[in-house]
């Protein structure tokens, strides 16, 4: 694809036939808590990257370390451009958490806003103004949530998922989306959000395929002034959708 850089979620091991040809972390994850991460891959030699290790949030990071919450949600690097300033990445995967076994529920698969938000806590590490003009930040992924979900979405927490989106605001962390036109929309448009909705689908069921995909669950955040050097597009044709139930996203830096 010629990308430099690429932001993963619920990954695994690379694959052998690739492994030659990306560089990625040197962080050794416990298989026995959880066995998808997150990863920051470097994929060219136009950029250096600098990959940062999680470490536990009740230490007192170095330089090369970023104390993490859960090691399953957020792997961050500083990307180093030929030519242009450095950034930060992070690739965000907010997982599915059931609550706790002594209380009732009917949530089957649980709940994704409380991973998000011990997401937006460990990135925040990079954030040490509420001048976002000291921060240049790109974090991107999947938070498993609706942006603007209606209250009567069915398969949404609407009033708890927009607490994370406000939070990305309050940081200084600009929402780029992607939104329409910035990739096709569903037609018509799903139960749940506004009939204005801008929304496009990046997700699709074992039901459906890229052509019905309805939903998105994938985002980009970037810190408020760093975000008009930044375009996302949501690859979510069905020509150019690819493998996974979750379409790819676009990035382009310094456009």
């Amino acid at each position: 694809m010629g990308a430099d850089v690429a932001l993963l979620q619920e990954a695994g091991q690379v694959p052998e036939d690739v492994a030659s040809q990306v560089e990625i972390d040197k962080v050794d994850r416990p298989g026995d808590l959880y066995d998808r991460w997150p990863m920051v891959v470097k994929l060219s030699d136009r950029v250096e990257v600098e990959w940062f290790k999680p470490v536990s949030p009740m230490m007192r990071p170095e330089a090369d370390e970023i104390p993490v919450s859960d090691v399953s949600t957020i792997a961050a690097a500083r990307v180093n451009p030929q030519g242009a300033e450095p950034f930060i990445v992070v690739s965000m995967y907010a997982r599915w958490v059931m609550p706790h076994s002594s209380t009732d529920t009917k949530w089957g698969v649980g709940h994704s806003d409380g991973s998000a938000h011990r997401i937006l806590s460990d990135l925040s590490a990079f954030i040490g103004s509420t001048d976002p003009s000291t921060h240049r930040i790109l974090a991107a992924g999947d938070l498993n949530m609706f942006y603007g979900a209606t209250e009567d979405n069915r398969l949404a927490l609407a009033a708890r998922d927009g607490t994370v989106f406000d939070r990305m605001a309050a940081l200084g962390l600009e929402f780029l989306g992607p939104q329409y036109p910035g990739g096709r929309q569903a037609s018509p448009t799903p139960h749940g959000l506004e009939p204005n909705t801008k929304n496009v689908p990046t997700y699709h069921t074992v039901r459906k395929s890229p052509e019905t995909a309805e939903n998105q669950l994938d985002y980009v955040f970037v810190s408020r002034g760093f975000h008009e050097e930044v375009t996302v597009r949501a690859m979510n044709s069905p020509e150019e959708w690819g493998s996974s139930d979750h379409c790819q996203l676009w990035i382009e830096v310094g456009t």
